[in-house]
């Protein structure tokens, strides 16, 4: 594998060395190549393997042993997985996580319809007024984000919760580059889209109907979807 994006050749080792940690090419407790070797292997020169085995130890993928080398931290494994800012730069990349995101709101959902309490039905009406009274971007990304993460909260799986946040956190750079203007207007008229798309999803859970709060959840996702593949029309006009 030749890498040739210079602005990116650490981001590109670290992808790599993250994958094969992945795919069990590398083993937790195995030694990384060389310095030597991946600068002839992958044509950079040390200081970019450098800067990627300090990313990939700031990760917790990868341990240094003084006067052995690096090493695969023994629970690499389990923390391999990430999803970075640097990730989510281009709209292609953010489209890719809201559809990796759809079926997972969707059986949220789902499963929020049969396990709620009136506790979590309060919470959710209370993200959607105060999505209803932003002004800003700030308001609006926070009231969207606690609307899902009520939602994560009432399936009673901490799980759903942490992969809400999780994806959540990471999205908010996606939302403002769609609510790219201060303008007033134009958040009121985002607020009442989204309003639509949650009070949908509320009325499902709250009726307690698994395959309705599903189908709602979907929908809005795939409307999300949607508005960011404009956005990627546009930008490459």
């Amino acid at each position: 594998m030749k890498i040739t994006k210079a602005a990116s050749l650490a981001d590109d080792l670290v992808r790599q060395f993250e994958a094969e940690i992945l795919s069990g090419a590398l083993n937790p407790g195995e030694r990384f190549p060389t310095e030597m070797t991946i600068t002839a292997e992958f044509g950079v020169s040390r200081t970019v393997v450098r800067e990627a085995f300090a990313r990939l130890a700031a990760r917790g993928l990868l341990e240094s042993r003084r006067g052995s080398g690096a090493y695969v931290a023994e629970g690499a494994r389990y923390q391999a997985f990430q999803v970075t800012a640097n990730e989510l730069r281009e709209i292609d990349d953010v489209l890719r996580l809201l559809e990796m995101r759809t079926g997972f709101e969707a059986e949220m959902a789902s499963i929020a319809a049969q396990r709620r309490t009136q506790d979590d039905l309060d919470a959710m009406l209370d993200c959607m007024e105060q999505m209803a009274r932003s002004t800003d971007t700030e308001a609006s990304v926070a009231a969207d984000t606690a609307f899902h993460a009520a939602i994560a909260r009432a399936t009673r799986n901490p799980y759903f919760l942490r992969f809400t946040d999780f994806l959540g956190i990471r999205l908010v750079p996606s939302r403002r580059l769609y609510l790219r203007t201060d303008s007033p207007r134009s958040h009121a008229a985002y607020a009442k889209t989204i309003n639509k798309d949650h009070k949908a999803i509320y009325d499902a859970i709250a009726a307690q109907n698994p395959a309705k709060a599903s189908q709602a959840a979907r929908r809005h996702m795939e409307k999300s979807f949607e508005r960011y593949s404009a956005i990627a029309r546009v930008v490459a006009e």
